[in-house]
């Protein structure tokens, strides 16, 4: 994955925040957990990682705590084997 892909997901992320009125989010500052974001705005993200990057979250053993920060989901996305064929 590109750094692009990582910016897009944080993008993303970032206009949630601001589409409620709440203030950025750091690196390592809880999205979901804390209740920053809710579950409307998980299935967005999730939505996201699917359908761009590949990201396969069909697992059952899926734990959102896997993408609860900025600096995790970034992670994931990084850690992808590359853009899916397309």
């Amino acid at each position: 994955m590109t750094q692009y892909a990582s910016a897009s997901v944080r993008e993303t992320i970032l206009q949630i925040l601001a589409e409620r009125k709440l203030g950025p989010a750091g690196e390592h500052d809880p999205l979901f957990s804390s209740g920053l974001l809710d579950s409307l705005a998980a299935t967005e993200v999730l939505i996201q990682l699917e359908s761009e990057y590949g990201v396969d979250l069909s697992d059952e053993d899926f734990d959102i705590s896997r993408i609860d920060t900025l600096h995790s989901l970034e992670e994931m996305i990084e850690a992808q084997p590359g853009p899916r064929p397309g």
